[in-house]
């Protein structure tokens, strides 16, 4: 596996780049806006693709780059089910698992920095955001933070990781950059307590400053969405109402954007294709599937994600490749499910 652990030295924020070795997909968590170039840069060195990039929270001490990347790489922007942000590509909740090619990570919902805070297991290794720090944890007194849940989601769920598991934390103070669970456990001292009382009055009494940049990071990271307001892709947004109507008159092909798990969780419109959208390059090229359906059907291709961002940038990448009748759904199947669209159980994956 090839992993780059990345500091931001003005908010003390670690970022991670993961892929399974050079030249392969990759995912980033917890980027930062300002070190944008120094990213984009290191993908080009090692010839990665991005195709996810995750924040563990809405962060209060730094503007994340999720934005940014995916204008600049097309990538899938992840947070978890509980974020207060506008517009992300993909939600996960606990149990969730965030994919790419030779890379699986655990989505672990660990509230209590904040109510949307979670971590990022893969044997081995867990990415703890602001939960769990070297010899510290997570503050718990803004944001919808609980030190009580803080404790339950340390106890109950990121120490009961086999000791040997290695720590990657979402920030440091002090020079450190790595821990273990099993080093935490014995030596952080905010973990030597004997219930959820006894943490939340440590946590309770910590009399911390706000983050000095709390007042412009928090807004500036709750509206990340992409701007949908070209006219390349407003004159082509069908509301999903119309779209239910198109569906009912089979006046359009429907392309399912989302992954597998996805799917399977939500449903899908009857009658769908599935493209997922980290390999739609394999199927818009000559001899795609996509390329075929636009050269033997009158019917439009309808693309749709969870949220509508997936399938705006679709649009772009199809329209640029010289796909006339091509539309995508506004606000995804989110929006499709709201206006009482017709759910089908997914097809099993063999």
């Amino acid at each position: 596996m090839l992993l780059r652990q990345l500091f931001d030295s003005e908010s003390c924020t670690f970022t991670y780049l993961l892929a399974s070795g050079t030249g392969a997909e990759a995912l980033i968590i917890d980027p930062v806006v300002g070190k944008l170039d120094r990213y984009l840069t290191l993908l080009d060195e090692l010839e990665l693709h991005l195709v996810k990039a995750i924040d563990t929270h809405v962060h209060a001490d730094h503007i994340t780059a999720l934005g940014e990347l995916r204008d600049k790489t097309n990538c899938i922007t992840v947070m978890g089910n509980e974020s207060s942000v506008d517009v992300v590509s993909m939600r996960v909740e606990d149990g969730d698992k965030i994919e790419i090619d030779g890379i699986c990570l655990d989505a672990i919902y660990t509230p209590g920095h904040t109510n949307d805070s979670y971590c990022f297991y893969a044997p081995g290794m867990v990415f703890t955001g602001d939960t769990l720090f070297i010899r510290g944890t997570g503050r718990t007194d803004f944001q919808h933070g609980s030190a009580q849940q803080a404790y339950d989601s340390l106890f109950n769920k990121i120490l009961t990781m086999p000791d040997e598991t290695i720590v990657y934390p979402g920030h440091d103070y002090k020079g450190d950059s790595t821990s273990t669970i099993g080093e935490e456990k014995a030596f952080n001292p905010r973990l030597q307590v004997s219930s959820a009382n006894e943490y939340a009055e440590i946590m309770d009494n910590l009399g911390l400053p706000n983050p000095k940049m709390m007042d412009v990071a928090v807004p500036a990271n709750q509206q990340i969405g992409m701007a949908q307001e070209e006219p390349e892709i407003t004159e082509r947004t069908i509301p999903a109402i119309d779209a239910i109507s198109r569906k009912d008159g089979d006046a359009a092909i429907f392309i399912d954007l989302r992954e597998d798990p996805e799917r399977s969780k939500n449903g899908v419109i009857p009658n769908s294709v599935h493209v997922p959208y980290a390999s739609l390059a394999d199927f818009i090229k000559p001899g795609g599937m996509l390329a075929a359906l636009s050269q033997q059907s009158d019917c439009q291709l309808m693309l749709y994600c969870a949220y509508g961002e997936r399938s705006a940038m679709a649009l772009k990448e199809l329209r640029a490749a010289g796909f006339k009748n091509v539309r995508h759904l506004g606000g995804g199947i989110d929006a499709w499910v709201n206006a009482e669209g017709p759910i089908e159980a997914a097809p099993t994956v063999s």
